[in-house]
């Protein structure tokens, strides 16, 4: 697993880690996350990193796909990208279409999973640290926060990076003591390769 911030900034991390040669690969680019929100520049970004090093962008919308387009995109690309946005939108609709559990089993399976700031929260047991930094109200039907649980830590995206400063402060004061705390700024990325987990640095 590659969890980042900003993947525009640790592209050359990314390389490093799944290898050089990542030309014809594909990726299954899931935005949903940004829909959400009025700023969506960073998806942009992403899009633009992985096609610098020759990753096949393949998109999927997954609150408009069918159901047949989420488990043939998932199953079938190389890698599985989640951008941006809200944690708790994005977290709805993963539940709501089942992507979630399909997610976890292509993990089981040995498959690269990258995630942006949003796309990497949501890997963690629960997302309620984050309402300190998403607006929950933006997926009113999402009855529990429980989320992917693919990893045993809670990442925290932005670290000392405007304009979440002071957001990601409070999260780290109020939570720091409850939980397995991962902080991590636009330049660093969080590695999981196994049961070895490292916070790189570009």
């Amino acid at each position: 697993m590659f969890l980042s911030s900003s993947f525009k900034d640790v592209v050359g991390l990314f390389e490093k880690f799944a290898g050089d040669d990542q030309k014809g690969k594909t990726v299954t680019f899931i935005p949903t996350a940004s829909l959400a929100e009025t700023e969506k520049f960073y998806v942009l970004e992403a899009r633009k990193a992985f096609e610098k090093i020759g990753i096949v962008v393949d998109e999927l919308e997954i609150s408009k796909a069918t159901e047949e387009d989420i488990s043939d995109k998932l199953r079938t690309n190389h890698y599985i990208y989640i951008t941006g946005g809200n944690t708790f939108y994005l977290l709805q609709e993963l539940k709501r279409t089942g992507a979630d559990e399909i997610i976890k089993e292509q993990l089981s399976l040995g498959k690269l999973y990258i995630g942006e700031s949003a796309g990497s929260m949501i890997t963690s047991p629960d997302i309620e640290y984050v309402a300190l930094m998403d607006d929950k109200t933006k997926a009113p039907n999402l009855r529990s926060c429980s989320a992917l649980h693919m990893v045993d830590f809670y990442p925290v995206p932005h670290h000392t990076n405007f304009p979440f400063t002071k957001t990601v402060e409070k999260i780290i004061h109020e939570y720091g003591s409850k939980l397995d705390l991962y902080p991590i700024n636009n330049n660093q990325a969080i590695v999981v390769d196994g049961s070895d987990v490292s916070i790189e640095a570009k």
